[in-house]
């Protein structure tokens, strides 16, 4: 790393914010943008782009000005369960049911800590699960299952 970098973690962090933020505006430009009264699809995407992107020029800025630690061990496992959980909770869901893919997600979420315990894990996943049905399902309205298909329910 260069010297002229002090804080490692904050230049790599602003860099991917400014990588993403700058991806939304790019791909915004393809839609009606609209105005503050009407927006149209482009409007959020961008608008939302530019305060990330804005968020990583201040990181960047700021990695240049304050010092802080290098960057540690990159948690690879880690970071791959947590992806094949999302992965699994969005195939899940339709199949199996809202109840079933948010507890998977939970669990497998959890077990990428190095703090996990299996108690309560299990009661953090029964309780959001519980959360999720009653504001997405019953106060939301959306339609989808709370047990699913695969599992015998409609």
């Amino acid at each position: 790393m260069p010297s002229f970098i002090r804080h490692p973690k904050d230049f790599w962090t602003g860099i991917i914010f400014l990588f993403i933020g700058l991806a939304a505006i790019i791909i915004g430009r393809d839609y009606p943008m609209g105005s503050a009264g009407r927006m149209g699809p482009a409007y959020f995407p961008t608008v939302l782009g530019g305060m990330l992107a804005l968020i990583g020029l201040i990181g960047v800025i700021r990695s240049f000005l304050r010092p802080g630690e290098a960057i540690g061990k990159f948690y690879i496992k880690e970071i791959v369960l947590i992806l094949v959980a999302v992965l699994l909770f969005g195939f899940l869901v339709r199949g199996a049911g809202l109840v079933p893919a948010a507890l998977v997600l939970i669990l497998m979420s959890a077990y990428a800590s190095p703090k996990f315990t299996w108690g309560a894990s299990i009661l953090l996943a029964v309780g959001l699960a519980v959360f999720a049905v009653v504001v997405f399902v019953k106060l939301l309205g959306l339609p989808m299952p709370i047990l699913g298909p695969w599992l015998g329910f409609n």
